[in-house]
């Protein structure tokens, strides 16, 4: 964990900012824009890029993707220049938790993959690279967008110690956990093999 020197009054405000930011429902906002109809009620009711493929539209998908991943760098970036290294992991998690229990949609939200992805590229772009071409390789390899979510997430405080920002190692098991647990009913359909795979529409 880095040296926390921020007042706690400042760090309480950034964790409520960012978490506001985080709980912006990008997926939900785009495919309604469009006429895609409501995400919750298409493939697996999720809110994120990988169901927004389900409909069919791969540009709603990738917008939902770089939105849900900006939010929480865009997080990280206002608190580490406003505040500094102490914050900005606090915010990195707050955005997470906004994205995955969001006040908008009474704390029902996604698995925030892209949005842990976006947090580890604003934190430590070399760490953040790693794990996105964890997933990418992953992804191409299985075919199945959350095999290569656990992948990412769990090969992410490997590439911390590798790339000598132990300091995050704390935030990084944080979040690999939330990822799994969110993920638990998809592990359990990976293991029976009935996880859908990559662009299958619902």
């Amino acid at each position: 964990m880095p040296e926390i020197t921020s007042a706690p009054m400042v760090l309480i405000l950034v964790a409520v900012l960012a978490y506001l930011l985080g709980s912006v429902p990008f997926g939900l906002v785009i495919t309604r824009a469009l006429g895609l109809g409501d995400l919750r009620t298409i493939g697996s009711g999720n809110i994120g890029a990988t169901n927004v493929l389900r409909t069919g539209n791969k540009g709603a998908a990738l917008a939902t993707l770089l939105l849900d991943a900006g939010k929480g760098g865009i997080a990280v970036f206002i608190a580490r220049g406003a505040v500094g290294n102490d914050a900005a992991q606090l915010a990195a998690l707050a955005a997470f938790l906004g994205h995955i229990f969001p006040i908008w949609l009474n704390f029902k939200g996604g698995k925030g993959v892209a949005t842990f992805l976006g947090t580890l590229l604003a934190l430590a772009w070399p760490v953040g690279v790693a794990a996105c071409a964890s997933w990418l390789v992953a992804a191409l390899i299985g075919r199945i967008s959350s095999l290569a979510a656990l992948v990412a997430a769990a090969s992410s405080t490997i590439w911390m110690l590798v790339f000598g920002h132990g300091q995050m190692m704390v935030l990084g098991i944080i979040l690999t956990l939330l990822v799994y647990w969110r993920h638990s009913a998809n592990i359990k359909r990976l293991k029976a093999g009935t996880e859908p795979k990559i662009g299958k529409k619902g």
